[in-house]
């Protein structure tokens, strides 16, 4: 039990501003472990977005709490993964070698990809947000936020670190581990999303999957591997790709 708990304290202290006891020990091993608790991560993301949301609409306007739900969880995680996402749109948008990719994702400046990129999806996370049914929105958040994290810890079984070394910026990254963390990372990324309708889990799945596949091979084919920054870029992917099938599915829900 100690184990699974500093495993998840690691995932904690990586992953969100969450404080941690300062006495928790680091190590390569242990961050490659905790990738299992990834998701489970986005479910207390997500969580606190939805409670934000939750007490805000009793007194604002949907549009208004939906943005400042999306505020509160973009704090929490210190914009971890919004961050990556401007670094790949900026290093692929305007990289042609894997040097130059490796190279712009490392620049702290944010580009004009970067910008468009980052402006885009989070425009388009809020508008699908703010279009679902009020009272769908609070487990939205809760269920895009652990399954947007599931498909980056499928990329990390199923791909190669394509090492940056002294050209990388970002802290340590988990890698793969052993088989039981995928398990659990997959329990932890389905329960939630298994509580909306089959018929919109049946199309989310597959093509998140399909996705995951074609991102997965296009930076295999750009740089030889994942990175930090691709994972964060597909965890924002696959989050907005959630709410938009809620959305083109809300007559079922």
């Amino acid at each position: 039990m100690r184990t699974q708990l500093n495993l998840f304290l690691t995932a904690l202290m990586f992953y969100t501003r969450i404080p941690v006891p300062k006495t928790l020990e680091y190590s390569p091993e242990r961050l490659n472990r905790s990738t299992r608790y990834f998701p489970l991560i986005g479910l207390i993301v997500g969580g606190l977005g939805a409670a934000v949301f939750y007490g805000l609409v009793q007194l604002f306007p949907v549009s208004l709490s939906v943005f400042l739900s999306m505020l509160a969880t973009i704090l929490l995680t210190g914009a971890f993964h919004e961050d990556g996402f401007a670094d790949f749109c900026d290093g692929f948008g305007g990289g042609y070698t894997r040097e130059k990719i490796f190279t712009i994702m490392k620049d702290s400046r944010i580009g004009t990809y970067g910008t468009i990129g980052l402006i885009g999806m989070l425009a388009t996370k809020f508008l699908a947000l703010q279009a679902l049914p009020v009272y769908t929105v609070p487990l939205a958040l809760v269920a895009g936020h652990a399954f947007g994290r599931l498909m980056p810890v499928l990329v990390i079984f199923t791909s190669q670190y394509s090492r940056e070394d002294e050209l990388s910026k970002t802290k340590p990254i988990g890698k793969r581990g052993r088989n039981s963390d995928l398990l659990l990372a997959v329990f932890f990324g389905l329960v939630p999303a298994a509580l909306f309708p089959w018929q919109l889990m049946a199309v989310v799945l597959p093509v998140s999957l399909l996705i995951t596949f074609l991102f997965k091979k296009y930076i295999e084919r750009k740089i030889g591997g994942y990175t930090g920054d691709c994972l964060g870029a597909l965890q924002q992917i696959i989050e907005v790709l959630f709410y938009l099938c809620l959305l083109g599915g809300k007559g079922l829900i």
